[in-house]
């Protein structure tokens, strides 16, 4: 009875034993949390930039071809051999410049017999009005028939009429010898000659002699969508267009950096394409322009409007959300979601979901999520965070409307 009552009391104190240890082990663990608190997470380094509108420009790209403002096929008017060619293909002439030169010897034949027969009419108007006037003084004395003095003003004035076309033959004669020496009509850049010396030309033939186009100034042309046709202002849509802002570069140039204006918007769009045709106008001054390049048109289109630019490196993509992280008072970062306009070259334009003040993260977004703790470090427009004066103006990084 004894072991037994034993045995329980040894199982009791055990129990006892344990039961204490746990609540020894409970008190000691609880004393250690309760000594200190974990570390705060340090704060990330971002790059912030505060938000400022200023005016700018929409732009709008285009895809044309160069035209020259003066294309001239260059024919020969009369017929005849030809006995030089006074250019080396491809050369830049002067207007006046000789082209071609055809035999003049036909010609100054010619020019000779008109003035011969010029002479005769000359001669016989004269003789016919000395014979009429003694005509005139014979019939004041009745010395002469009524029909005489009729025969004799007649003659007078056969007379005068083939003296007139004497002198108009005589003038077609000297044409025809002033068209065999064929000049460049205009000032530019003359093709090949497609005859040599020693062919026999006509006039009116179906092939020119060379072709000729002006390169002091050319065309960009080019077809503007509807849409951007009915944004631009009253004034170039009815034609006054030195107000709208064009530029171009060519295929292996650097942004637009030759500078234009609008000259021609055609009557009417081509219902077809819903297209309108354009033409602009950019000087030439160091003749590197040919017509047929490929040109990229940039145009200015409707007023400017108050917006920001940001960088691209500035913007996320949520699936198909775009958004900025702003910071706010307490250094927090938080999620904004915006909505994109134009863009170019790195640069978009934010239309909406910032206002003016709002510091937004432009480098190290993908650091940070909503919520973190930042140490915001401000930096400057002109430091690549928000674009420019220059920028915002319309200078460059060029600005393109959205499609």
């Amino acid at each position: 009875m004894f072991s037994f009552h034993a045995r329980h009391a040894a199982i009791a104190l055990a129990g006892l034993l344990l039961a204490g240890g746990f609540l020894l082990m409970r008190e000691s663990a609880g004393g250690i949390a309760d000594t200190g608190t974990p570390p705060a997470a340090p704060a990330i380094p971002v790059d912030v930039a505060t938000i400022r509108y200023q005016a700018i420009t929409d732009w709008h790209e285009y895809s044309g071809r160069l035209e020259a403002v003066d294309r001239v096929e260059v024919r020969p008017l009369v017929s005849g051999t030809l006995i030089r060619v006074h250019f080396k293909d491809g050369a830049l002439v002067r207007r006046g410049d000789p082209l071609f030169t055809i035999d003049p010897r036909p010609y100054q034949a010619a020019v000779d017999e008109a003035q011969a027969q010029l002479a005769a009419a000359t001669a016989r108007a004269a003789y016919t009005d000395a014979d009429l006037a003694r005509g005139r003084r014979l019939l004041a004395g009745n010395a002469i028939a009524r029909r005489d003095f009729e025969e004799k003003r007649n003659a007078a004035r056969e007379a005068t009429a083939r003296t007139q076309a004497a002198q108009a033959a005589l003038q077609s004669a000297r044409l025809d010898l002033e068209h065999t020496r064929i000049v460049a009509p205009i000032s530019g850049r003359v093709s090949k000659a497609e005859a040599t010396a020693g062919n026999v030309v006509s006039a009116g033939g179906a092939r020119p002699l060379t072709t000729m186009v002006s390169v002091s100034q050319l065309y960009a042309s080019f077809e503007m969508d509807e849409q951007t046709f009915l944004q631009m202002d009253g004034a170039a849509s009815s034609g006054a267009s030195t107000s709208i802002p064009v530029s171009m570069g060519l295929a292996n140039e650097q942004g637009y950096p030759r500078q234009g204006r609008l000259a021609f918007l055609d009557n009417s769009l081509d219902p077809r394409t819903g297209t309108i045709r354009v033409r602009a106008l950019f000087d030439n001054p160091d003749g590197l322009l040919r017509p047929g390049l490929y040109a990229k048109i940039r145009l200015g289109a409707g007023a400017p409007h108050d917006a920001v630019l940001l960088q691209e490196k500035a913007i996320g993509t949520d699936q198909a959300k775009r958004f900025v992280m702003i910071v706010d008072k307490a250094n927090k970062a938080a999620y904004r979601e915006v909505t994109l306009g134009a863009g170019r070259e790195g640069w978009r334009v934010v239309r909406s979901g910032l206002a003016a003040g709002d510091r937004v993260v432009v480098n190290g977004i993908q650091r940070i999520r909503p919520g973190d703790t930042v140490a915001p470090t401000p930096v400057r427009p002109d430091d690549g965070a928000l674009a420019a004066s220059g920028i915002l103006s319309g200078s460059a990084p060029d600005r393109q409307q959205q499609s």
